[in-house]
Order: C-alpha cells, then structure tokens, then sequence
C-alpha cells in the first residue's frame, strides 16, 4: 500500500512523506502510483518554478519526503490540492493508497 502522511505544525501542513508501492499492478504498471507520482510531482515542480525555496525534496528508500519551507498563498494552495487530489485517489483505491 502506498501510504501518504501529513504532518502539521501550528495548523501548517509541514511535510508530507510518501511511502511504498501501491500493489495495484507490478511496477511500472501501476496505475494508481503513477497518478500519485504526477500529482506529487506537478506540484513539486510547481512550487519550485514560482518559488525555488519553497519546498525541499529528497528521495529516500521506498519514497519521497517533502518538506514545506514556504507558508505563502500559492505554496500552501498547491499542497492542498495536491492532498486533495491524492484523498480523492483515495476514495477510489482505498485499499492501494492511504492518506493520513
């Protein structure tokens, strides 16, 4: 199961860390990661084209962790929708994703 955990601080979304594979299909067949790793990634690269101090990423064994530097409108507009979106995978795989 592909596992996404927000954590806040101050009301603040601080990081949000993605953990494992989905298990919907083998690797690189897996539909369910690769609409986590677009939303993830749209907004990763979002973030970072209007402000590359924003956020920080790195990739760690199994995910991808990313921490929010940035409480600005934008910054914070674009990781709610990105949680949005993947809440709404959600609801559609809830046994291949997690949000919490």
């Amino acid at each position: 199961m592909l596992k996404v955990i927000i954590t806040k601080e101050d009301n603040n979304i601080r990081r949000v860390e993605f953990q494992g594979h989905a298990m919907f299909d083998d690797f690189g067949k897996d539909i369910v990661c690769a609409a986590a790793s677009s939303i993830m990634t749209t907004t990763v690269n979002a973030c970072l084209k209007l402000d590359k101090d924003s956020i920080i990423y790195n990739y760690v064994d199994n995910g991808l962790i990313l921490d929010i530097i940035s409480n600005d409108m934008t910054t914070t507009k674009l990781v709610e929708n990105m949680i949005e979106l993947l809440e709404e995978l959600e609801n559609e795989y809830p046994k291949n994703i997690k949000v919490k």
